[in-house]
């Protein structure tokens, strides 16, 4: 849509593929985490009603959640600054099928103090909902119609807490399996028994513009759009349900979403007035999504439909070549000296690049800065790292904090070291346990008495890797083995005790 108005509505290919029921304009779509903004309007609104406070601790309208010494606000969860673990990530472990709830409740640690860091979690928006729900005396599918669907004319939305319920003009989504495809779509508690959002594009657009037109009041906006900061006052590109940026069309916010196959985004640019929804039923199109909503916007808003070009980062700092710059040999795993956690250097395209951070700057032949920070590692730090030596570097925020990082030291453990950590290691908060063998070259773990296993290779002395998870074999003075501490790249150090 333009000022207001729908350019263009369009669908292609099949809703159904059983029945060969083409896709509509018509056609509802499961939006997945577009439902964020939705969510976290509906705070604001109570908000502004003095209802609620941003600055509210959860735990008063949550009690039962744990008490974790912390304050956790409101406002942490709109912006993913909870240190809440994501269900998303808890249930992928699970040993059961049950709602979102009991798990984030089971939860006795957070991944960091509230505040101190950004992370993606969709518990504090199921926490969110339910607060919503439990102020307004109403179920949120229900505020959510009077508040905005019905007001706004988005006649074909809802938002379902029964995914098994019948809604007129869903499409079903597929993944491709093989020369074919496979259905491949959330119900239940798969979608953490709190419901979705169902919606067209046209909708969304239509959402999307009642939010740059304030149909819903300026405060509202204002604050979906406001950009987070941590504790240190460090500015995210995160609002509140909104990725907060900007391009040569001015300024954007924008939202994904990923729900089984379904694939949606959903971009606002209020200085050109522009909104773009795309919509997808197939799990492919993860990549296609926002390539497609990024034409749609030059197709409006470049100089003859052709975006303006962009130069990539220089691998140095202005383009010349750095004397003595041997990259192999600073590639490898880093230990933080603090925490433990790792972090991975490696080579590629002639530049040194940070594992989930992408590529690094080189400022001199030992020093680095990375080249587009980003909410999702390190929480949009603009760091750099400063090599010492071979085996150490010394990392340094953009607030001047500095936390030294050695490399990870080889082991090579007898087959009596493999076979004192093999047994059964059992987590409460999880409901989840593992079987550790010794394997070939670290350790085998089955999860929950699966028939097969997965080998964790030997990182360093009583640590084993397999791609991103971790186990740390924990011990008590004595050396005897207690438990694991599990970490992976949506929760940290969750606890398995050894059974006895």
């Amino acid at each position: 849509s333009q000022d207001g108005t729908l350019v263009v509505n369009r669908a292609y290919g099949l809703a159904d593929l059983e029945r060969n029921v083409p896709l509509t304009v018509d056609s509802v779509f499961d939006a997945a985490s577009i439902r964020k903004q939705f969510v976290a309007a509906a705070i604001l609104m109570l908000v502004e009603e003095k209802r609620l406070a941003l600055t509210d601790d959860v735990r008063r309208y949550v009690p039962e959640l744990p008490d974790y010494g912390r304050t956790i606000t409101l406002d942490h969860m709109l912006t993913h600054t909870s240190g809440l673990r994501d269900w998303t990530g808890l249930r992928n472990f699970n040993s059961g099928s049950e709602p979102a709830m009991p798990m984030i409740l089971r939860q006795r640690a957070l991944d960091f103090p509230p505040g101190e860091e950004w992370a993606y979690s969709n518990s504090g928006y199921v926490l969110l909902t339910e607060i919503v729900a439990r102020v307004s005396r109403m179920p949120f599918f229900e505020f959510a119609r009077r508040r905005f669907f019905e007001p706004l004319g988005m006649t074909s939305t809802r938002y379902a807490d029964d995914l098994r319920q019948v809604i007129p003009n869903r499409a079903l989504a597929y993944e491709p399996q093989g020369t074919g495809w496979r259905m491949d779509v959330l119900i239940d508690n798969e979608r953490g028994g709190g419901g979705a959002l169902f919606s067209t594009a046209s909708d969304l657009v239509r959402w999307s513009d009642a939010l740059t037109s304030g149909r819903l009041g300026t405060f509202v906006t204002r604050r979906l759009e406001e950009p987070a900061r941590l504790n240190n006052g460090r500015t995210l590109d995160y609002g509140r349900g909104l990725i907060v940026g900007a391009n040569y069309a001015g300024r954007m916010f924008h939202h994904g979403g990923g729900a089984a196959a379904f694939r949606s985004v959903l971009a606002r640019f209020p200085d050109r007035r522009i909104s773009v929804a795309v919509l997808c039923n197939a799990g492919e199109a993860s990549d296609d999504r926002d390539g497609f909503a990024a034409r749609i916007l030059d197709l409006l808003a470049a100089p003859n439909g052709v975006r303006p070009p962009t130069a990539p980062p220089s691998a140095t700092v202005d383009g010349a070549a750095i004397e003595g710059l041997d990259l192999p040999a600073k590639a490898g795993i880093f230990v933080n000296e603090e925490t433990g956690a790792l972090l991975r250097l490696g080579v590629g395209n002639g530049r040194l690049a940070v594992a989930g951070g992408g590529p690094l700057v080189a400022v001199t032949k030992d020093r680095f800065r990375i080249a587009r920070p980003n909410s999702e590692f390190m929480s949009r730090d603009a760091f750099e790292i400063t090599f010492l030596s071979p085996n150490q570097f010394e990392y340094r925020s953009m607030e001047g904090r500095t936390t030294r990082y050695r490399r990870a030291q080889p082991w090579t453990p007898t087959v009596d070291e493999l076979t004192a950590m093999a047994g059964r290691y059992e987590s409460e908060e999880l409901r989840a346990r593992f079987e550790i063998l010794p394997g070939k070259n670290g350790l085998t773990v089955r999860l929950n008495g699966a028939s097969g296993g997965q080998e964790f290779s030997v990182l360093e002395r009583d640590v084993f890797q397999r791609g991103n998870m971790i186990l740390r074999i924990q011990r008590d003075p004595s050396g005897s083995i207690t438990g694991v501490l599990f970490t992976t790249p949506v929760f940290r150090n969750v606890p398995f005790a050894r059974a006895r």
